[in-house]
Order: C-alpha cells, then sequence, then structure tokens
C-alpha cells in the first residue's frame, strides 16, 4: 500500500506558501492506518526500545498507539507548562525566534531506551530539541521516527541518531 495515497496535500496551510501534509485522512481510514503503524513498529522494534516519546501534539497520535503495538511505555514530551509536575525543559532555536518543550522529570529511568516520535520530520529542530531534553533526563535515545519526513528541508542531518520515516517528500 502506498500510504501517500492516503495523506492529503493543503496549500497554504496554516499560512500562504506553506504545503500542509494533513496525515487525518490517513488516521481515519482503518487499512492504511492499521499499515501504518505495522510498518512504524516494524522499523522501531530493531532499536529494542523502553518508552517511545511523543513531541506534542500529533506526534502523540503516532507515538502512543507505537508503544502500545511495541508494548512499551510512553511519555510525553510538550510545550512549556502543558505538563503537571516537576519538569525540565529545554530552549531551541526555529527558523524565526525560539521555542521551549518539557517532559516530566520522572518520566525516564537512567538507562532507558527512548525512541522520540513525531508525526513529521521538516528541518529537524524540534526533534533535535526532544532527543537532548530526553538524554538530559536520563534516556539513551537509539533512534527517531516520523510518519513523514519533508527531505528537501534536510533535517535528518540535524539528528545525530538514526531516523526511520515512512514516507517522504522531496519537494
Amino acid at each position: 500500500m502506498d500510504l501517500k495515497d492516503h495523506i492529503r496535500s493543503i496549500p497554504d496551510f496554516p499560512k500562504p506558501g506553506i504545503l500542509f501534509y494533513d496525515v487525518s485522512t490517513l488516521l481515519r481510514h482503518e487499512d492504511a492506518w492499521a499499515v501504518a503503524m505495522g510498518r512504524m513498529a516494524r522499523a522501531v522494534r530493531a532499536y529494542q526500545p523502553d518508552l517511545i516519546a511523543g513531541i506534542e501534539s500529533r506526534g502523540f497520535l503516532i507515538a502512543a498507539p507505537l508503544a502500545l503495538k511495541l508494548g512499551c511505555g510512553f511519555i510525553m514530551v510538550r510545550k512549556k507548562g502543558k505538563l503537571p509536575g516537576p519538569c525540565i525543559g529545554l530552549d531551541y532555536g526555529l527558523e524565526y525566534g525560539t521555542d521551549r518543550i518539557e517532559v516530566q522529570a520522572d518520566a525516564v529511568y537512567p538507562g532507558q531506551r527512548v525512541v522520540v516520535v513525531d508525526d513529521l520530520l521538516a528541518t529537524g529542530g524540534t526533534m533535535s530539541a526532544a532527543i537532548e531534553l530526553v538524554r538530559q533526563v536520563g534516556g539513551v535515545v537509539p533512534a527517531a521516527a516520523a510518519l513523514i519526513e519533508l527531505s528537501f528541508l534536510q533535517g535528518r542531518a540535524r539528528l545525530d541518531v538514526p531516523c526511520e520515516a515512512l514516507v517522504a517528500y522531496d519537494e
């Protein structure tokens, strides 16, 4: 099955000049969704994760069912102020400005293997920051994964771990 057949492209969203890849059309197609999760599980299983870390918010849609399918735990990487309890945060640069992500301070036991997952890998800034943040709380990050990679933005080059992607767009 070609998963691209189930991903809708929406021009000029969220702003003019952006081509948005909408995964909601894949999520609502039960066969395509099952195939995507099966392929993602096969790719990520090789890294023997103890936990899957999902990046807010669409990354949760991929990471949580993936963790369940692999029989491991799930943790959330969220924007500042969204998680209860003590949190560890990391500021990181964006193309225009900065942002901050956080994880609960006790989310990872030292040495646990954590694969970081998002729906889309673009420039790699958020994924790279999430990897660093998981390391700060004691995790070992053997890999990252995304449903979609915008390979023309070369985000993979910003990562210091292997990255699995099910679908790549070259432009």
